[in-house]
């Protein structure tokens, strides 16, 4: 449902510490102000894993399969493939944007297997070591610079666990992120490394095989012209590497779960704030378009 009048959504982005920028999309902060016992629902597109803290109203989700959450103050997604639904009351939530090499580094955990994923970190194993922050993020009254650097120092003061495959990890990403990479084969060879190497580090890291990946940024790409630029029409913001509207619209279905139209007659209260507001500082308009370096924002000391 749409924003009732005197209701507000506030979108901010932060940069990490610059030790860390390859770790994330960025640290963010959505200031939600409604009316007393309003909530508003919205569809997170396919992203990156993140960490989303809050307080004042818990948060709630689900996503395509009924796997969902609720009365949650520590939501945590997996990589995803497919829309999101969640619903919110009036609340700050701080958000953290895993990048796949920082889900290698501070998850661990073989990221296929959490793929799609709405849980509860309080209620997952994998996610205990988060909960010190989940706990100190939030003091007594909203303190914005207080609560980012507590984040960044709880990041910047993780024990580190060697690089790992970190380069190819990375070579990987700006590949996948290439509009002229369009085959599996050429990400291959953009990374310097064999097909089977590019599978299992995608398995490992991003959450699905490189095929699926290359078909989620053609998607991505278009479906975030249309959020900047809905005069465009769909046809106007349609991938170059589609044949089709046709095929954009079963892939749409497929992504998203429902057609182009139906998703463009919602109201998008909140994610409409991100869109617009993370494009105008990031240059990136969704956390999926992010290179390996994460969102271009001034960084923040740690």
């Amino acid at each position: 449902m749409p924003l009732t009048r005197g209701s507000s959504v506030r979108a901010r982005f932060f940069a990490p510490p610059a030790e860390l920028a390859r770790y994330f999309t960025s640290f963010y902060l959505a200031e939600i102000d409604l009316a007393p016992g309003e909530r508003v629902v919205d569809y997170l597109h396919p992203e990156w894993a993140n960490l989303r803290f809050s307080s004042g109203g818990p948060l709630a989700a689900h996503n395509t399969r009924g796997m969902g959450i609720a009365d949650c103050h520590f939501a945590v997604t997996g990589p995803s493939g497919h829309a999101v639904r969640f619903e919110v009351g009036p609340c700050r939530i701080w958000g953290v944007g895993l990048l796949p090499l920082g889900w290698a580094r501070f998850v661990g955990l073989p990221a296929a297997e959490l793929a799609d994923a709405v849980l509860d970190g309080a209620d997952h194993d994998g996610f205990a070591p988060f909960m010190p922050l989940a706990e100190a993020i939030f003091g007594p009254e909203p303190d914005v610079e207080g609560e980012l650097a507590r984040i960044g120092r709880f990041f910047a003061e993780w024990p580190s666990d060697g690089a790992g495959d970190d380069q190819r990890v990375q070579a990987i990403h700006a590949a996948m992120i290439d509009p002229a990479v369009s085959s599996v084969a050429e990400m291959a060879r953009r990374a310097g490394a064999s097909a089977r190497t590019v599978e299992r580090l995608c398995q490992q890291s991003f959450g699905f095989g490189p095929k699926y990946l290359l078909r989620r940024q053609r998607f991505m790409r278009s479906l975030a012209q249309f959020m900047l630029d809905p005069s465009l029409k769909w046809i106007g913001a349609l991938d170059g590497h589609y044949h089709d509207q046709a095929q954009f619209v079963r892939e749409f279905r497929q992504f998203m779960g429902m057609t182009p139209r139906e998703y463009a007659r919602m109201p998008h209260p909140i994610i409409e704030a991100f869109v617009r507001e993370r494009a105008r500082i990031a240059g990136a308009a969704v956390q999926a378009l992010d290179g390996p370096d994460g969102a271009r924002l001034g960084r923040c000391s740690s």
